[in-house]
């Protein structure tokens, strides 16, 4: 549980909500709607947790993650994943020095604070798996040697679903080290009519990056009072029981639904919520954690790791309609 000492004052609050307008405002002057994926990055970037998106190219994904990464003056590195791409292009390499008759080590585009694996299920499962050292320790290992990753560090993963020729589908290991796996969809005709006009006036130039709007240490205080945002006993109960439901599936909500999953999610995905919802309710201006922030991730935070059969990709069905069923299955608090 969050030391009652950490809980955030006012002047805590106030600062993080001056700071959180401050980067909405400067990544709304770049991206125009998205508004789910600018949540969910936010949410990433206050938890220090990593995103999957998934859509179809052209909908402002590296767009998204640059300007973030470029609103807290963050380093960002993009690393277009490729069959043949090797996990030393990702992590780095050690190279033979002539002139000092030693090896040098050479730190590969991971070690950065934004990192955009674009179509990351174009690259080999022995690449893919170089990355959860990566991800779940923030170190790299090269020649025997550990190099620790920048603080924020932030993996944002994208995947096409329309494009299965030449890829690996991602491991469930690899999955649930994702905080949040966001589907990002078309804009509506009204903001597409804003990208034209942005588009003719210039301001969605490649060339032109949006200015600094915040500090690492500012990213830093924001992730401090995350922490101490209150998770009551009431909310803690309501996700354990969320992720009991999903493996033990049957008596909540009936054998017929039932025989769709596969596995339920893991203890990750209690820890996801936990620390989502915190990033969540401090986004909305508050100190405590309420069922509604739980609710409003139950899709980011489960749609990777309630892992569906065969028989319901056959049938058509869901995983978000399976997770739906479950919260409907658990008493709200």
């Amino acid at each position: 549980m969050s030391d009652q000492s950490l809980a955030p004052t006012p002047d805590d609050l106030a600062r993080a909500r001056e700071v959180l307008a401050r980067v909405e405002a400067s990544y709304a002057a770049k991206v125009v709607g998205q508004e789910h994926l600018r949540t969910s990055l936010l949410v990433a970037l206050i938890t220090g947790g990593h995103v999957l998106l998934e859509s179809v190219p052209g909908l402002a994904k590296t767009t998204a993650a640059q300007t973030l990464a470029d609103t807290v003056q963050a380093s960002f590195r993009r690393i277009q994943c490729t069959p043949d791409l090797m996990p030393s292009d990702i992590t780095g390499t050690q190279i033979y020095d002539a002139s000092t008759g030693s090896f040098r080590t050479i730190l590969g585009p991971v070690h950065a604070n934004f990192v955009l694996l674009d179509e990351i299920n174009r690259s080999s499962a022995k690449t893919q798996s170089a990355m959860l050292e990566a991800m779940q320790e923030r170190q790299t290992t090269i020649g025997g040697e550990v190099h620790h990753l920048p603080r924020p560090f932030l993996v944002i993963a994208t995947q096409n679903p329309i494009e299965q020729e030449g890829t690996y589908e991602l491991p469930e290991a690899q999955l649930d080290r994702f905080l949040l796996k966001e589907i990002v969809t078309y804009p509506s005709p009204q903001e597409e009519m804003e990208v034209l006009d942005r588009i003719d006036s210039g301001a969605l130039d490649p060339d032109n990056h949006v200015g600094r709007a915040a500090t690492i240490e500012d990213i830093e205080h924001l992730q401090r009072v995350a922490r101490g945002v209150h998770v009551s006993p009431a909310i803690r109960n309501y996700i354990v029981g969320i992720t009991y439901v999903t493996r033990n599936p049957a008596a909540y909500i009936g054998e017929e639904q039932a025989r769709y999953i596969r596995y339920g999610a893991s203890p990750r995905a209690s820890i996801a919520f936990l620390q989502a919802s915190r990033a969540r309710a401090l986004l909305n201006g508050r100190s405590h954690v309420l069922p509604e922030d739980i609710r409003a991730l139950r899709h980011l935070v489960l749609r990777h790791r309630v892992l569906l059969t065969f028989e319901a990709e056959a049938d058509g069905v869901r995983s978000e309609e399976l997770i739906d069923r479950i919260f409907d299955a658990v008493p709200t608090p």
